[in-house]
């Protein structure tokens, strides 16, 4: 018996024909992931609001991008920094021995605050709910370092796959070199479903083009039937100041090597070895009503308990809230407009890098950042 039937016989009593229903609507699903109703025992508990906080997974790694004093030494600890969110956004913050599970769809304005001990600190923001789009931005006052960017998701079916496309991008600003590095935002499938044991891969192909001219194409590609290895990566980074194209290789998950053009190959980054710092949020009876653990609390705490029908009664009651709202800000001509974002033009964010990306990059390209921005709004009062 494999491990995926293991977990289709552990499917709660009371969930199987939530499942069965899913499992249908799947199979002719088209259109907005977020519009999906999702049995309860595959919610995790967790708002994906949450999870923009991954991409400081190693708060070290990023803060860090700023020491170096070299461009081309900074874009490789640029590069570092981005395949460990990776692992952060995609795989590590999956418990050992779970599998994938839907976060909750975060309500419009939801907010997520945290910091970590080396004053790394992240704000977040649902600054969309139609489309659904998450906004975050990260500094490190102290390494000169921010991260500012947005992240939203278009979903089909393929087969028995999820393919998810990620609508935004991240822009890392080091204001101690006045350099900025833009990241597109690679697409993922999830596969599994039908067997009730989801779980991420990741496909296609990023791009990273610095202000100080370095550019990078990662390609993701995964275990074939006959050959490869799971969550494979390869950049290739080139610049008018290399001798020749260098290129950074191996898992996203574990470990990688780089090589420089007709160098000897040498190690780059083990994330098997790096302990994941806790950040640090406050305790649920401190935060504020918007505080995504605030808002989910009831819905979290009966899914860790086993009590599904509970949680499918409390997240239909937070839903139905916020259809109420919706409905009267229409009713009454209300425009909502998030705390800590506000919309731009995207090159009022990236400036030409997108051009250059476009310029640099093949038919394999894959725009999806979409042409606004979300500007972090500096004025604005945090409340963590």
């Amino acid at each position: 018996m494999t491990t995926a039937e293991n977990n289709l016989e552990s499917i709660p009593a009371d969930q199987q024909g939530s499942f069965s229903s899913f499992l249908k609507t799947l199979a002719s699903f088209t259109g907005d992931l977020s519009s999906l109703t999702c049995p309860s025992f595959l919610l995790a508990p967790i708002s994906l609001l949450e999870y923009s906080s991954f991409w400081a997974d190693q708060p070290a790694l990023l803060s860090s991008i700023s020491v170096h004093d070299n461009p081309e030494d900074r874009f490789y600890a640029a590069i570092k920094w981005f395949i460990s969110s990776l692992n952060g956004s995609f795989s590590s913050r999956v418990p050992k021995g779970e599998w994938e599970k839907k976060p909750f769809n975060p309500i419009l304005g939801e907010q997520f605050f945290c910091s970590w001990d080396d004053e790394t600190q992240i704000t977040c923001e649902q600054v969309s709910h139609h489309p659904p789009v998450s906004g975050f931005y990260i500094e490190n006052k102290k390494s000169g370092v921010s991260v500012i960017g947005h992240d939203g998701q278009k979903t089909r079916f393929s087969g028995t796959q999820m393919m998810v496309d990620q609508v935004g991008y991240c822009l890392v600003k080091l204001t101690h070199h006045n350099e900025s590095y833009l990241f597109t935002l690679p697409s993922l499938s999830v596969n599994g479903i039908w067997y009730a044991a989801p779980y991420v891969e990741l496909y296609g192909t990023s791009y990273v083009q610095s202000s100080t001219g370095f550019h990078a194409a990662i390609e993701y590609s995964t275990k074939g039937w006959i050959s490869g290895e799971l969550h494979h990566f390869k950049a290739t980074i080139n610049s008018e100041s290399l001798s020749g194209p260098t290129i950074i290789e191996g898992q996203w998950t574990a470990k990688s090597t780089l090589t420089k053009h007709k160098e000897k190959t040498e190690y780059f980054l083990d994330l098997t070895n790096l302990v994941k710092p806790e950040p640090i949020v406050k305790a649920v009876s401190e935060q504020g009503a918007l505080e995504s653990r605030k808002i989910w609390q009831k819905v979290s705490n009966a899914l860790r308990a086993g009590d599904y029908m509970t949680a499918s009664a409390e997240k239909s009651l937070i839903e139905n809230q916020q259809r109420a709202a919706r409905k009267e800000r229409a009713e009454t001509n209300q425009t909502w407009e998030p705390t800590y974002f506000k919309a731009a033009p995207g090159n009022h964010s990236y400036g030409d890098l997108r051009e250059k990306i476009l310029a640099k990059s093949d038919s394999k390209f894959v725009d999806t950042m979409g042409d606004g921005a979300w500007l972090y709004k500096d004025s604005a009062v945090q409340t963590a």
